[in-house]
């Protein structure tokens, strides 16, 4: 970017990322709708093998508006002989299209963002990296937990400004990698002034809903377990809507018929998040692992009263009401919270959803997420390029 592109003129971001799906998803396609907004010039890399019909009428969508175009290549979780293919893309892509910054969001597609600037073919962009949990929610010391933070200590190298989504994977960074070598900003996901209002309730609502992936990182096993035992505790039948899909669906389906709970428990599938809400009376998060999840804060946004589990960067968006939060993979303490919840008054459910929601309204915002991000940016290409510091004005403008 030359001098004159830092006075307000636009900066040229390229986004890549695996999977188009997920909170991930969703955090790259608010950021990328704000920049281009902004007067910014975006493309994006994703995934061609996940997202579904979804995904792909989503990008298309979005696709007139990026001045850097949209490609899908095929990108596995797992490291795959097709990770060279994906590699040489990426490269090719920033090669032709010269950005000033090169965003990789998630494990794979930040080691796609950033491994070419280990091999010497940089491209003149400077790379930023969004974690979002990914490999940091390996069980810590197990093999592959320790293979992944090895990676990322080797990535560290080649990374200009980490931009975690909360001090919870700031802090993992930190104690299973170590110092990061270039800049650090912990930049809260947010959501829209839309999503702030109040969650109208469907009149023939569940007493409970979840809401996300059906896999085992979500804990959802202990949600029908918990159900269950609220069961034989009170002799209430608690009905709850499990919303979503995922790879554990079969397993989870067999389970609840195991407890005999298909009557009780409805998986009507993926719908918008609003939308599961209003499905239930009260919202479960059952999580063994998080980040800082998108339902929680479309929940807290929405008034929508919440059970959750005290795990990742849920604490950081409870604040001083963090200490309703409970253990994860404590089927006890799930059944009491989800007991209580059934058994207090409507409007002190609404008064305490109104404490967590007006808290996250003052802090989670997509605008407060958009100028950290770009002003992370900045600071970065200012380093990078050994430009005057922002505060005089030139660098930061660009983040305007």
């Amino acid at each position: 970017m030359s001098e004159a592109n830092f006075d307000g003129l636009s900066l040229k971001i390229i986004h890549v990322l695996r999977a188009p799906l997920g909170g991930l998803f969703r955090h790259v396609l608010d950021l990328t709708r704000e920049q281009v907004a902004r007067g910014h010039q975006v493309g994006l890399i994703t995934d061609s093998l996940t997202g579904g019909d979804r995904a792909t009428a989503i990008l298309n969508e979005l696709a007139p508006s990026l001045a850097l175009g949209l490609s899908r290549v095929p990108m596995h979780r797992n490291p795959h002989w097709s990770d060279i293919s994906a590699l040489a893309h990426v490269v090719r892509r920033v090669n032709d299209c010269k950005p000033d910054i090169v965003h990789g969001h998630g494990s794979k597609g930040a080691a796609y963002a950033r491994i070419p600037v280990l091999l010497g073919l940089r491209g003149g962009a400077i790379r930023a990296y969004t974690p979002h949990g990914g490999s940091f929610n390996y069980n810590p010391g197990s093999t592959l937990h320790r293979i992944y933070m090895g990676v990322e200590g080797v990535l560290n190298y080649a990374t200009d400004i980490f931009l975690f989504e909360s001090a919870f994977i700031g802090s993992c960074f930190h104690k299973y990698v170590g110092n990061v070598r270039g800049m650090e900003r912990v930049v809260l996901n947010g959501i829209s002034d839309a999503e702030f209002a109040p969650v109208p309730a469907n009149a023939d609502r569940a007493d409970f809903v979840y809401v996300g992936e059906l896999r085992s990182a979500k804990g959802i096993d202990t949600l029908i377990d918990a159900i269950a035992e609220v069961g034989r505790r009170t002799g209430r039948k608690p009905r709850a809507v499990l919303v979503g899909s995922g790879p554990d669906e079969a397993y989870l389906t067999a389970r609840a018929k195991d407890c005999g709970l298909q009557d009780q428990i409805s998986f009507p599938g993926v719908m918008p998040a609003r939308c599961a809400f209003a499905q239930g009376r009260v919202l479960v998060v059952p999580s063994r692992a998080e980040s800082l999840p998108y339902v929680v804060l479309e929940a807290a946004g929405g008034r929508m009263p919440m059970i959750s589990t005290n795990v990742g960067g849920i604490p950081e968006i409870f604040g001083p009401f963090a200490d309703r939060l409970i253990p994860c993979n404590d089927v006890d303490a799930l059944t009491r919270a989800m007991i209580t919840e059934i058994e207090r008054p409507a409007t002190e459910l609404a008064a305490r959803a109104e404490d967590v929601g007006a808290f996250v309204q003052g802090r989670f915002g997509i605008g407060h997420m958009t100028d950290a991000v770009l002003a992370g940016y900045a600071d970065a290409l200012a380093a990078y390029r050994g430009s005057a510091a922002p505060s005089d004005g030139r660098v930061a403008a660009a983040a305007r």
